[in-house]
């Protein structure tokens, strides 16, 4: 049986095979760390019946006032476990935590302008392209910032499109 559970400090020593994925960033140790000890509860994998990972999630909660929300930071899954909801129940559970603990207006995460698949997902879950970041990764392709607004944000007004795209000096966090 597949478990989610928390993503723990020694469970960076599990995850490279799902790191290997060329549209997966890979961070330094201390960044992970960060997350893990400042948004625990935002933070959780999955786990197949032999221990090994099969996806995970890293999240934050940021923002003031109506711009308070959860940060989807990276989600992704192992190639042999895709297809099979594992990143849908690793965003609901973020989507959760962000409405329970926190009280958050929206979710928000950053997708790579050519992740088409990605892209798909996420609309899928109620996710639509808020603004497009131009030069968000490495300065070198755009970004679009994709929101879902939860509960708090009663007239939607946190995933009303901007007319035009933003650089990443003028993003907010």
């Amino acid at each position: 049986m597949t478990t989610i559970r928390a993503f723990k400090a020694e469970d960076l020593f599990k995850f490279n095979h799902i790191n290997l994925d060329p549209l997966t960033e890979t961070y330094n140790i201390p960044f992970y760390m960060q997350y893990l000890s400042t948004w625990p509860s935002l933070c959780a994998c999955y786990e197949d019946p032999n221990g090994r990972l099969m996806g995970y999630i890293l999240g934050k909660a940021e923002g003031v006032g109506k711009l308070w929300h959860g940060h989807v930071t990276a989600v992704t899954v192992s190639p042999e476990y895709r297809r099979l909801g594992i990143a849908k129940n690793l965003m609901n559970y973020l989507e959760e935590i962000s409405i329970n603990q926190y009280n958050a207006y929206f979710v928000d995460l950053f997708v790579r302008s050519s992740n088409k698949l990605a892209q798909y997902m996420y609309t899928y879950l109620g996710y639509t392209i808020y603004r497009q970041v131009t030069q968000y990764y490495s300065g070198e392709e755009d970004a679009y910032d994709m929101r879902k607004a939860l509960l708090r944000d009663i007239k939607k007004e946190s995933v009303i499109p901007l007319t035009r795209p933003v650089s990443v000096d003028e993003l907010e966090w």
